[in-house]
């Protein structure tokens, strides 16, 4: 007995051929009302023929393409469009997803993720089933967007007469239930490793500090509190290697944990321990780390000594200097950023200076200076200034010297600081630096005041006139003005009801505008005798009256585009009339 031959499945469809298939889909998405009207009435007819196995994408496409119909044609208001467009997008968004629910409900933004809905639309359809409705403006583009989806995921991918309504199959969402279930288990399981590892590294970093504290004491009792208590114990070096172990795998870790608060960041109970005075001794403008503070991390920096973590200290070090309001903690971090800057200093190296400090580093290191220039300007303080020299001058190619001179002044006004270069503080002063805060007014002021009583003579007119932009006089010196000086100044002033002022008058509790014994009436201003004049009674020199008749330029420059002129003869004279000249 021959085996049958296996029979190829057919399947049912609305329409007659590819044809009528190709024709609506054209009719559809074109922007001819009429056409898009016929293609309706053929969905009408396959929904006849389908009953309730319409295809979902078909019947939404049908209602979308009426709602757009209804709009183009101005037959409703915004109010019913609204509604009209509100009612397809809720329709579309609840039978698209609902093939995806299975036995257990899913949230629909998770499963509109899957399917590439993006998640405003599911907010949209959010707001029109439970808010406040939308406006016109939104429905309609969330209308395009659904159009343009359907056309992409749905009707593109129609081969033949074969219906393709379902995109993904039974045993692809099952996989997909399967991978979101590890996915969340993975991330679980990396939380809670996470939180054992930043628990592990307190426990090392305290079990380090409890020892260091204990070496501490006893080399206090033998008197030398600051020699050999650097060299690491037995135990001490145990736990390194714990730590230097735990960073190979852990380094964000272990970085975040030392910056924190008792760490690197040391408590007033710490300081207190460590016999370290904090009271006065402490210059926020050059913040430096505690000599025996540094000595007490010094073993574990040398032990973590590595370019990737050193960068990556530094790094946070910024970051943790940019968000943080606290004094205390500022201070250290800004500190410790100094400590290492200065430890890998290029100068250093080049002298082989040796000290316990020096020890940090065998070897210089590329620290990234583009990288760290940026995140110090990025993390403004009161220390920034200092901070941002150090960088610039150990900085392999620093920047030309007047966008380093620029920065740092420019760091300076922004912090508040009284921050000062190498010059300025020997003495030397650049006559032509500008002025950028008061405080430089006032040392340009007082430098300028004990040139000028050096020299014996005042300025003359000439020359304050020429300087007035850059020095400002005192008392002092406007009463000690010489005879010829004032005689000058009578002669330019000669005709003028303006006349120089011989009355020794403390103008500084003067506001500007203001002069000794006047009201504060503003009528007080006005003189006393005065007549006014109107516009049309004003005579004007014919020679010297604007000749725009003639010329074709000036009468365009009146008119804006098609408008003509922007005043009529009749207005203009309206506004003549009521103008009067004092």
């Amino acid at each position: 007995m021959k085996n049958k031959p296996a029979t190829k499945m057919r399947h049912v469809v609305a329409w007659m051929n590819k044809a009528e298939w190709d024709q609506v889909l054209d009719y559809l998405y074109s922007k001819d009302a009429a056409l898009q009207n016929h293609a309706l009435q053929r969905i009408s007819a396959w929904k006849g023929r389908f009953g309730h196995n319409t295809p979902v994408a078909v019947e939404s496409t049908a209602d979308l393409v009426r709602c757009q119909v209804l709009d183009n044609s101005g037959q409703l208001d915004s109010d019913d469009l609204v509604l009209l467009y509100g009612m397809a997008l809720v329709r579309f968004v609840n039978l698209i997803t609902e093939r995806k629910q299975g036995r257990v409900a899913k949230p629909l933004r998770r499963l509109a993720c899957h399917m590439n809905i993006p998640e405003w639309i599911v907010n949209l359809r959010h707001d029109l089933t439970h808010r406040r409705l939308p406006s016109l403006k939104w429905c309609r583009k969330g209308c395009a967007f659904v159009l343009q989806w359907l056309q992409q995921e749905y009707w593109s991918r129609q081969l033949g007469s074969r219906l393709a309504e379902d995109w993904d199959s039974d045993s692809e969402q099952e996989e997909d239930d399967e991978s979101w279930a590890r996915r969340r288990e993975e991330e679980l399981l990396t939380r809670q490793k996470e939180t054992e590892n930043h628990k592990k590294a307190r426990e090392l970093l305290i079990s380090y500090e409890k020892e260091r504290f204990q070496m501490f004491e006893e080399w206090l009792k033998h008197g030398s509190p600051h020699g050999g208590w650097l060299e690491p114990s037995a135990d001490l070096s145990w736990i390194l290697k714990q730590i230097k172990l735990f960073a190979t795998d852990s380094r964000e870790i272990l970085t975040d944990t030392l910056l924190q608060d008792g760490f690197l960041i040391p408590t007033p109970e710490q300081l207190e321990s460590l016999d370290i005075d904090v009271t006065g001794c402490f210059d926020p403008l050059r913040p430096c780390v505690p000599r025996v503070f540094l000595q007490f991390w010094l073993p574990l920096l040398k032990a973590l000594n590595k370019v990737t973590f050193i960068r990556r200290v530094l790094e946070k070090l910024f970051v943790e200097l940019s968000v943080e309001p606290d004094p205390h903690r500022s201070y250290y971090l800004s500190a410790w950023i100094s400590e290492v800057v200065l430890c890998n200093s290029k100068s250093l190296f080049k002298v082989k200076k040796k000290s316990q400090m020096m020890e940090l580093f065998v070897n210089r290191m590329q620290l990234g200076w583009q990288q760290l220039l940026t995140a110090c300007l990025n993390s403004p303080c009161t220390a920034t200034p200092y901070l941002l020299q150090l960088l610039l001058k150990d900085m392999d190619e620093p920047p030309p010297p007047d966008t380093q001179e620029k920065l740092l002044r420019l760091c300076s006004i922004y912090t508040q600081g009284e921050f000062h270069d190498s010059e300025d503080t020997r003495g030397h002063h650049d006559p032509s630096k500008p002025v950028y805060t008061l405080q430089n007014l006032k040392e340009k002021l007082r430098r300028d005041g004990s040139s000028t009583h050096g020299r014996g003579a005042g300025p003359s007119l000439s020359n304050r006139g020429a300087s007035s932009a850059q020095s400002l006089p005192t008392e002092d010196l406007q009463e000690k003005l010489s005879a010829s000086v004032l005689e000058e100044r009578q002669a330019a002033l000669r005709g003028s009801p303006w006349q120089v002022c011989t009355d020794k008058v403390p103008w500084k509790f003067y506001p500007l505008g203001k002069v000794p014994g006047q009201s504060e009436d503003p009528s007080s201003l006005m003189v006393e005798t005065y007549s006014t004049l109107a516009v049309f009674d004003q005579q004007v020199e014919l020679d010297k009256a604007p000749q725009h008749h003639n010329n074709p330029s000036i009468h365009g420059q009146n008119r804006t585009g098609s408008d003509g002129q922007l005043w009529s003869l009749a207005e203009l004279n309206k506004l003549k009339s009521g103008l009067k000249l004092f």
